[in-house]
């Protein structure tokens, strides 16, 4: 049996024929034609490959094509044997694809890598299409055939299309914006005779140019983002209720009262979950509107670090404790009570959260001359140090918190409340070992 020889781009779909090479013997039928022994095993693995596949010998014509390369070219089963191989070529192709053809071959025949012919196919009425073609010449009983391994490009030359009509587009706005910036230029020249000054108006409207470019794509980010969000953090709590909900009816009698409590406690945890959700959306649009109206009230500290610390221990995993060092009760602020609430509710909840059971949070409290300083310590999984960075932006999720439910925006509107309080929020944070966050508020916030 002679040895044939696969290019790499073929081996994939060749090596499942090799594979019951040992298995097939071969027989000679007529001087143009070879065929396998065993027609049914040959017939699977000739039409078992989706890519079109023709055979053509060495008078370049078509001796074998499976059902995928005669649909492709719209011709009837069996229909393209014995017919010339350039029938499948547009007449404009044909003298350059012999000089293609022979080139591509004898670079196989040198052991050298090739890649696939780019042109265009002509199918039985007449339609061209763009399609790529894989060769691998091989010699059956002294006689030269090649195989041809056919992909129909019609629906990646599409799509190239559409990226390179999405490029025109946005020449366009280049062309455009840049138009815009020569008239601006050209006007600056004309008004003033100082060069420097001259200059420097051009670079701040570049700059002006450029960050508002920068402000676009940014937006556009944030935008698949939330899409990507609301996708993901409302399809799994709504599969959730509807799994309760279903579950429901077929708990009717008066002894399954514990399980149908049991789902209608799941379904409030989850409405509560898309509820807080849509909170932290509106808040997002109001600090980003700057529609927050703030509440200045004066209260003692102790009746907001109580709700949060009793919100909190609903939260707690077996084994976690809650550790306040100072007597709260001794602090009375000026501030906006809602919004402290909020931001101790964050930070301790995401304690909770990325910590694992049996391990300690702790709420330090102490005072300078006109600020309040907290400092909330936890033994969690950490914040890796590449993320760090990052960790305020919104949507933004640490890399080891991804698999964990979350939105990656609570940090980011409390951040925004604290300075538009006049307060800071910062952090120190060791992978697998924990996290400090501090948070700075003024005792007096006038209103």
């Amino acid at each position: 049996m002679p040895k044939l020889k696969y290019p790499i781009f073929l081996y994939k779909h060749i090596r499942f024929f090799t594979t019951f090479y040992g298995k097939l013997k071969l027989f000679k039928i007529n001087k143009n034609t070879v065929f396998y022994q065993n027609q049914d095993i040959f017939n699977i693995l000739f039409e078992a490959i989706p890519e079109g596949i023709i055979i053509v010998d060495e008078n370049k014509n078509i001796v074998a094509a499976n059902t995928s390369a005669e649909k492709m070219f719209g011709y009837r089963h069996g229909e393209l044997t014995n017919k010339p191989k350039d029938v499948l070529l547009p007449e404009r192709y044909k003298t350059t694809h012999k000089n293609q053809f022979n080139y591509f071959v004898s670079q196989i025949n040198a052991g050298k890598k090739t890649r696939g012919l780019y042109l265009f196919g002509l199918t039985k009425n007449n339609y061209e299409f763009p399609l790529e073609i894989a060769l691998n010449p091989f010699t059956i009983y002294e006689k030269e055939y090649i195989m041809a391994l056919i992909i129909d490009m019609t629906v990646r030359r599409e799509a190239e299309k559409k990226i390179d009509s999405i490029n025109i587009v946005l020449e366009e706005k280049v062309k455009t914006g840049t138009a815009k910036l020569e008239k601006t230029i050209k006007k600056l020249k004309e008004v003033n005779l100082n060069y420097k000054k001259e200059l420097q108006q051009r670079i701040k409207i570049e700059s002006k140019i450029k960050e508002a470019l920068k402000k676009e794509r940014e937006l556009n980010e944030l935008k698949t983002k939330f899409l990507s969000l609301v996708s993901h953090e409302f399809k799994t709590p709504l599969s959730g209720i509807l799994t309760s909900a279903i579950l429901l009816e077929k708990y009717q009698l008066t002894e399954q009262q514990e399980k149908r409590d049991k789902h209608l406690k799941t379904i409030t945890n989850k409405v509560q979950y898309l509820n807080n959700i849509l909170n932290d959306f509106i808040c997002l649009e109001r600090i980003d509107s700057s529609n927050e109206n703030y509440k200045i009230t004066v209260f003692n500290l102790s009746k907001v670090i109580n709700e949060v610390v009793y919100n909190a221990n609903m939260l707690l995993k077996s084994g976690q404790h809650i550790n306040i060092s100072q007597n709260t009760s001794d602090f009375v602020l000026q501030q906006d009570e809602k919004i402290l609430e909020l931001t101790l509710n964050n930070i301790i909840y995401n304690a909770i959260k990325y910590s694992p059971e049996n391990t300690d949070i702790t709420i330090e409290i102490s005072k300078n001359e006109n600020n309040l300083i907290f400092k909330i310590t936890d033994e969690g999984i950490g914040i890796p140090k590449n993320d760090q960075k990052f960790i305020f932006n919104r949507y933004f999720r640490a890399e080891n918190v991804l698999t964990t439910q979350g939105t990656g925006i609570g940090l980011n509107i409390i951040k925004g409340h604290l300075e538009n309080l006049g307060g800071t929020i910062s952090f120190k944070s060791t992978e697998n070992k924990g996290s400090v966050f501090f948070v700075e508020l003024p005792i007096i916030k006038e209103s």
